[in-house]
């Protein structure tokens, strides 16, 4: 079995793929169990210096200015959580929600969120365990975050709401149970740090990402194929034509093709297709295939690339910075 650690630094698109759709095991390594209980620790002292951190002992957007009780600050997150849990529509493939836990896990990761390690470890005790949270599909304010959806994700943590276990749909307190998963009842700071975030647009970007590069590869070969079934001309697949025009993702393309019809009797070149069928090269829709697969190479590449950072940020607020005494 795969196994996946998260660090909240290192996550790539190839182990969100793992975890989604293989179902690798998921591990907390011990220096970012130390990183995350030393933020918990210093959130809690912070707190009891009688400081106003926003989210944490006051209100949420317009209530901001509302101070909370200390007795009430459990409730308020546990509210929170049951209020924006609202989404509508169909439920999500189990592939994204649990490419959502997973970057929802990494992120609180880093070790900036405040939230109780514990919190953390039953996130990914419900990934290694199958218990995967119903999220409906539309919900999300976009940019501002996924509050919705990752509020239907928390609500499992909770013991609520409802989940897939095994193939079946049940409520979230029976599917933990069954699991024998123990749900966590939020304390401060931990509600607002779990659904704060961009992790199901994220989850859907990396697989889609994931998808798009199999689908540029399966493009290749099929023009390869095509190639050889029209008698193609390989010179337009030439290295030094494409050193000469050297976008990276045109240079791969033509690489691959280069390599598979490597060897065949069919492909032929400029010369010999001149004294056999009168034609020295393709029409555009084969000669071209590098510069037009290689175009959307790099714009995946690109997108590969951010989804990459994000997939390794953090994203809720307020941050917590310990060694630099902060809460932004």
């Amino acid at each position: 079995m795969h196994i996946v650690q998260i660090d909240g630094e290192t996550l790539t698109i190839e182990d969100v793929v793992k975890v989604a759709y293989n179902e690798a095991r998921v591990v907390i390594p011990e220096k970012v169990k130390a990183r995350v209980k030393a933020c918990r620790e210093f959130l809690e002292k912070f707190l009891e210096k009688g400081e106003v951190i926003y989210g944490v002992n006051t209100g949420f957007g317009a209530l901001s200015d509302t101070k909370i009780s200390r007795d009430e600050l459990k409730q308020l997150q546990t509210n929170l959580i049951r209020s924006h849990a609202a989404g509508v529509g169909k439920p999500l493939s189990t592939e994204i929600v649990r490419a959502t836990m997973l970057l929802r896990a990494n992120t609180l990761a880093k070790g900036y969120s405040g939230i109780r390690l514990k919190t953390l470890e039953t996130i990914v005790e419900m990934l290694n365990k199958g218990v995967h949270p119903i999220i409906p599909a539309k919900g999300s304010v976009g940019a501002s975050g996924d509050l919705a959806p990752l509020s239907h994700m928390v609500l499992v943590l909770m013991g609520e709401g409802e989940a897939e276990y095994k193939g079946e749909i049940i409520s979230g307190k029976e599917a933990m149970e069954k699991a024998g998963i123990k749900p966590v009842q939020l304390d401060f700071k931990e509600g607002i740090a779990l659904n704060n975030g961009t992790q199901l647009m994220t989850a859907i970007a990396a697989l889609n990402i994931h998808e798009a590069e199999n689908l540029i590869e399966a493009a290749e070969i099929a023009a390869a194929l095509t190639m050889e079934a029209l008698l193609g001309v390989s010179d337009a697949l030439e290295e030094k034509v494409h050193q000469v025009r050297p976008h990276a993702g045109q240079v791969i393309t033509a690489k691959n093709m280069r390599e598979l019809i490597s060897g065949s009797k069919l492909v032929q070149t400029g010369k010999e297709a001149m004294a056999k069928i009168g034609r020295p090269h393709d029409p555009y829709s084969l000669r071209c295939t590098p510069q037009v697969l290689g175009a959307a190479r790099d714009v995946v590449t690109y997108a590969r690339k951010i989804v990459e950072v994000e997939i390794n940020s953090a994203t809720d607020n307020p941050l917590i910075f310990p060694e630099e005494g902060l809460c932004l």
